[in-house]
């Protein structure tokens, strides 16, 4: 049975879900306007959608799994769960209200709240216990307090630069971090298929976090040198022709990678050696 797999069909999450898909070995449309690609290779057949209905297709049971935003998840009630992060795509949801009123959460109850995720929204002040009145918009909810429709705005961050040029200032508690996610139904039962997509991604995720270091380091300072680059089982250690002298090969995290060759060159390792990892399975 062919896989179907919800994928967005625009934006930077859309372009984003295609490089990880194709380095996770799936074929991806070079056409934008194709709405549906056939994987013959993979048994795979994937469908370009409005990132806000995916949740809603892959809950139906329509299609058997889809990427998405969490927020965008979230929102749409519909029943759909996560199954893993894809890390990438990621942003707070955040409120926001006019610079020189310095509102404070607390401030909330009864005021007008502009979103383009009611859904979410909505939850979230369910649990905070906080009454107020819900503007749906679908969009630029960056305008609605200008234009006398909200108090505050709860919407999606990402570097906060809209919200300052509109004259807006974040303000109270983070209520939602997101990313990009693979979604399936809730309480499906998850075939084959959806195993290896997750594992394909996964791998995806892990090789883009580390990267391969190797060196050559003399025995007696071996020990030192493998407490710096532990690997993820233990490093890779082999005898060279020279005697007293070990090759180590080790997967280190990407974000660590210049510290940990700067502390390996001190503790005498040499021939430092860093290479990418295009996929894994770990």
């Amino acid at each position: 049975m062919t896989l179907r797999i919800a994928v967005p069909n625009k934006g930077s999450l859309a372009d984003s879900s295609a490089q990880m898909l194709r380095e996770a070995g799936y074929r991806q449309r070079t056409d934008q306007r194709d709405l549906t690609l056939l994987d013959p290779e993979n048994d795979v057949e994937f469908y370009y959608l409005r990132p806000r209905d995916i949740a809603v297709y892959v809950g139906s049971g329509e299609l058997e799994a889809g990427i998405t935003g969490r927020d965008l998840l979230i929102d749409s009630g519909a029943p759909a769960t996560e199954i893993s992060a894809l890390d990438f795509g990621k942003s707070t949801f955040r409120f926001a209200g006019p610079v020189s009123a310095k509102f404070e959460e607390r401030d909330l109850s009864g005021k007008r709240i502009a979103t383009a995720y009611p859904g979410l929204l909505a939850q979230y002040l369910q649990k905070a216990g906080v009454v107020a009145e819900i503007v749906r918009l679908d969009g630029a909810v960056e305008s609605s307090i200008k234009l006398g429709v909200a108090d505050v705005i709860a919407d999606v961050v990402s570097t906060g630069g809209t919200l300052r040029a509109a004259g807006l200032s974040i303000f109270g508690n983070i209520l939602l971090q997101s990313e990009a996610i693979l979604v399936e139904r809730n309480g499906t039962s998850r075939n084959k298929a959806v195993e290896t997509l997750m594992r394909r991604l996964n791998g995806v995720v892990i090789a883009r976090q580390y990267v391969l270091v190797d060196y050559d380091v003399k025995s007696s300072d071996l020990e030192r040198a493998c407490e710096l680059t532990p690997g993820i089982e233990s490093p890779t250690i082999a005898p060279l022709q020279k005697s007293d002298w070990n090759a180590v090969r080790a997967m280190v995290k990407r974000s660590d990678v210049n510290r940990i060759m700067d502390e390996l060159w001190e503790v005498g390792a040499r021939g430092i050696l860093v290479t990418d990892i295009h996929a894994c399975r770990l």
